[in-house]
């Protein structure tokens, strides 16, 4: 089999019996790194240490991962500016959390003959976050509700720098 050492350093190709000699005078154990090599690939290591060293990336990994949440916010036809501003601030904080937001309208009753009423809502509040949201999924129907996905817009970095390059191009040229 071919061997690399403790610090991964290749010790040729030797044989199993030489290999557990190695790993018994070291203190180490003898790991199977590429079984379908040829010959196969063992490496001498401790593997207490690497499990745990596995182990503690892993961790580390999860612990800088960001969730993000899905916010549902529920809106009715007839939701009045005082409820209606609340609820837009609401949305607001939970963008800039970058969180999710699902916005429910729900009908009740005869409130379905008047689709147009909804609808013109969810265009208010799409219009009003329009610089700030990016939109998953457009006012859809179901049953008798109406449902619209929206998330976090994206930073534009380049935008600004457009900007100013073309301010410096304009003041260079006078």
């Amino acid at each position: 089999m071919r061997l690399s050492g403790p610090d991964n350093e290749p010790l040729g190709i030797v044989s199993l019996a030489d290999a557990l000699r190695m790993a018994g005078e070291l203190d180490v154990d003898l790991v199977e790194i590429a079984a379908t090599a040829n010959p196969p690939v063992c490496r001498l290591m401790d593997y207490g240490k690497f499990k745990y060293q596995e182990q503690k990336r892993a961790a580390e990994a999860k612990a800088k991962q960001t969730v993000i949440d899905i916010k549902e916010v529920k809106f009715r036809p007839g939701t009045d500016d005082g409820d209606y501003n609340i609820k837009m601030r609401n949305i607001r904080r939970f963008l800039a959390d970058g969180d999710k937001c699902k916005i429910t309208l729900r009908f009740r009753g005869r409130e379905i003959t008047h689709q147009e009423i909804g609808m013109a809502l969810l265009q208010r509040i799409r219009d009003e976050l329009a610089d700030s949201i990016v939109v998953e999924q457009f006012p859809k129907l179901e049953g008798r509700q109406m449902v619209m996905m929206i998330a976090p817009g994206r930073k534009k970095p380049a935008a600004p720098k457009a900007a100013s390059e073309s301010a410096q191009a304009a003041q260079s040229e006078s």
